[in-house]
Order: structure tokens, then C-alpha cells, then sequence
């Protein structure tokens, strides 16, 4: 599947949000480890974990074919990805 640059912005994106949604909740419920979460907390927790899981490995398959369909590698996509984000900008 063919991506654009946009694409990966956006998906990197989506998974930095729902990490960071993890981490807000592991900072309201405490590590799960540590305390067992019970009942909707649970539930919560997992999905929230699940989401960042899923839009991370999706940001990293849609960079390794981005990578591979333009002929660079995929350090160098990563970090333009990377500079976007921060407000860099990336190079064309």
C-alpha cells in the first residue's frame, strides 16, 4: 500500500496520542503491576494499552513501506517523521 508522508505524520501521530493516554492512566490508577486494577479500570487500562499497541505497529509498517517504496532507509523516515512532529518540518 502506497503511503504519503502526511500518512506517516498522522499515524505517528495517532500512537504518541494513545501513548499518551496510557501514561495518564497508568498515573491515575498506578502501575498494574503494582495495584491490581479491578473492574472498569481494568477494562479501561488494557484497551487504552491495546489501541497504542495496534496504531504503533501500524505507524511502523506504514514508515517501512514508505522506506522501502521510496528507496531510503527506514532511520531516515523515522527521523523526518520525527522532525514533523516537532515542528521541524521535513525535506521533500
Amino acid at each position: 500500500m502506497a503511503h504519503t508522508f502526511e500518512e506517516l505524520v498522522q499515524k505517528q501521530r495517532a500512537a504518541k496520542a494513545a501513548q499518551s493516554t496510557v501514561d495518564d492512566l497508568r498515573d491515575a490508577y498506578g502501575p498494574p503491576a503494582g495495584q491490581r486494577m479491578k473492574g472498569a479500570r481494568t477494562g479501561t487500562y488494557e484497551t487504552a494499552v491495546r489501541a497504542w499497541r495496534d496504531l504503533a505497529r501500524d505507524a511502523r509498517t506504514a514508515v517501512s513501506e514508505y522506506a522501502r517504496e521510496t528507496g531510503r532507509s527506514r532511520t531516515e523516515v523515522e527521523a523526518e517523521v520525527e522532525r514533523a512532529l516537532t515542528g521541524a518540518g521535513h525535506e521533500s
